[in-house]
């Protein structure tokens, strides 16, 4: 009998660590498929999203590093679990596109206060180009003409991304098409250009956003000023407060949310609530985004990100804690 006992004690021992341990790693055995995207600047809020999951016993494979008109399908088709640079207003056509509220699910806001538009360089600002519907006038817009066919050169916006859609539209939209050229290709190596014209002393013409390094290397209000637009006008009538510190900058202002199949969803209740707490101050991202460009020291190898994600986990503890714990108590 006394040995019974004992077994029965050992059993239930067991049974408690085995619960525990089910409660603190939920995600123990699963493996997430992650999207990223091809903006080096958007890694760091991924990687502290992936080390979260790490920490709930979840396994992270490779990440997929797509533009968001493709990962928006690839979440929803199951090429991915899940991303977290889904801009609730620039990308709501990708997001309706592939199913959005169906197999593809928007939740919680990752990021606040994104904000997007056009800026110049301080002293072309200063001497009165204020607004981008002062490029329609030719000898305006001939200031900013890097290649000498007679048009504003525009730093503008990766095919793919969502924000190329917008500034098309306001070339047409302005009628702007005959006097401003619309530059895209590789963003980074198009703003280095605009850096590098702006040391130079030369006029430039440039499409930013934020969270994202640009503004700490071109300081607004010290080294280049956000243009207005002559009105709001956002494509395929969608709607969104584009005002932004009294100017109207055509560009609604945005948050960043993580999109994720509905199946993972439901099958990984932890996931879901890691995603609705999990929240980034967007000062901490161009921070960090900062400290990977020139200025910043070019902290940019993958083990420099990681160890700036081990830095914001250690400033912010508290919060990140809270997460891992609502993601537990889900499931």
């Amino acid at each position: 009998m006394r040995h019974t006992f004992a077994s029965l004690a050992a059993a239930a021992l067991l049974l408690a660590a085995g619960s525990a341990l089910a409660q603190d790693m939920p995600g123990e055995g699963t493996t997430v498929y992650p999207a990223s995207t091809d903006i080096a600047g958007e890694d760091f809020q991924h990687r502290i999203l992936y080390r979260a999951l790490e920490d709930l016993g979840y396994t992270i494979a490779d990440p997929s590093e797509l533009r968001p008109e493709t990962f928006h399908v690839a979440v929803q088709t199951g090429d991915a679990d899940f991303n977290a640079a889904h801009w609730k207003v620039l990308h709501n056509e990708f997001y309706q596109e592939s199913d959005g509220d169906g197999d593809l699910q928007r939740v919680g806001a990752l990021v606040a206060g994104a904000v997007q538009g056009y800026l110049v360089d301080k002293a072309s600002y200063d001497s009165g180009v204020r607004n981008l519907g002062d490029l329609k006038d030719p000898a305006v817009a001939a200031r900013f003409d890097a290649d000498g066919d007679g048009t504003a050169d525009l730093a503008g916006c990766g095919p793919g991304w969502g924000c190329e859609l917008v500034i098309e539209h306001h070339l047409d939209e302005f009628g702007l098409r005959d006097t401003i050229s619309h530059n895209q290709g590789s963003y980074d190596a198009i703003i280095a250009d605009s850096i590098a014209r702006l040391a130079n002393g030369e006029p430039i013409l440039f499409y930013t956003w934020t969270p994202y390094w640009v503004t700490g290397e071109m300081v607004p209000g010290r080294d280049v000023e956000w243009l207005e637009v002559p009105y709001s006008s956002l494509p395929g009538g969608a709607t969104g407060e584009t005002m932004f510190n009294g100017k109207e900058l055509g560009f609604a202002l945005d948050s960043i949310h993580v999109i994720a199949r509905k199946g993972f969803l439901d099958e990984n209740p932890a996931a879901r609530a890691l995603f609705e707490a999990a929240s980034i101050d967007v000062n901490d991202i161009s921070a960090q985004n900062l400290k990977m460009s020139d200025k910043g020291g070019g902290e940019d190898s993958s083990a420099d990100i990681d160890r700036h994600v081990d830095e914001w986990i250690a400033a912010n503890r508290s919060a990140y804690d809270s997460w891992l714990e609502a993601a537990r108590a889900a499931q």
